[in-house]
């Protein structure tokens, strides 16, 4: 099978929207309450600020690619793989979404982890408290959250590297920026 054959691509994005989604919902539904010498202390993912942020970012690039996944399967089954230079328009803007699809999730799942850090090995100057003695599950939770959120940058940046192919590909090689005449 070629590399950037329709297929391929339409299952990575699929996976990637479920991995998003999973993250999303680790992240949005994770909550743990403990007693800490009388006091009801719950964390949430809203306590720290990164996480609220991930998680709009997970839901904003899942539908993204659910959007790009519906309108590849119209497109392919309206031209039936007949892909000609006329829609160069089209790929440069899928290549380029793409590429800032997995930039904003990759910022956004780094700036988590960074947070992720602090509450796992804490921050006596910053009199942050080491959470994850108390709060195993949340830490835990999170943990799978990032991973997956990891995972899906990965198949995206390699989505965005088959986006790439399909859009150079109707370059000429000898010519710069020159369109194929055939």
């Amino acid at each position: 099978m070629e590399l950037g054959t329709p297929k391929i691509q339409n299952f990575l994005r699929l996976c990637s929207i479920l991995l998003l989604i999973l993250a999303a919902c680790l992240v949005g539904f994770d909550s743990q309450t403990k007693s800490i010498v009388y006091l009801e202390k719950k964390v949430s993912y809203k306590v720290l600020q990164a996480f609220p942020t991930l998680v709009y970012v997970d839901a904003v690039a899942a539908a993204y690619n659910l959007l790009q996944l519906i309108s590849r399967i119209s497109f392919l089954s309206e031209y039936k793989g007949s892909f000609k230079s006329s829609y160069r328009y089209v790929y440069w803007c899928c290549y380029l979404v793409d590429q800032i699809a997995v930039y904003i999730t990759f910022a956004a799942s780094s700036a988590a982890l960074e947070q992720s850090v602090l509450v796992l090995t804490g921050a006596e100057a910053l009199y942050w408290m080491k959470w994850c003695n108390k709060f195993t599950r949340f830490c835990f939770q999170i943990g799978g959250a990032l991973f997956c959120n990891y995972a899906a940058c990965a198949l995206m940046a390699f989505i965005s590297s088959i986006s790439a192919f399909n859009l150079f590909r109707l370059y000429s090689p000898k010519h710069f920026l020159v369109l194929k005449t055939t």
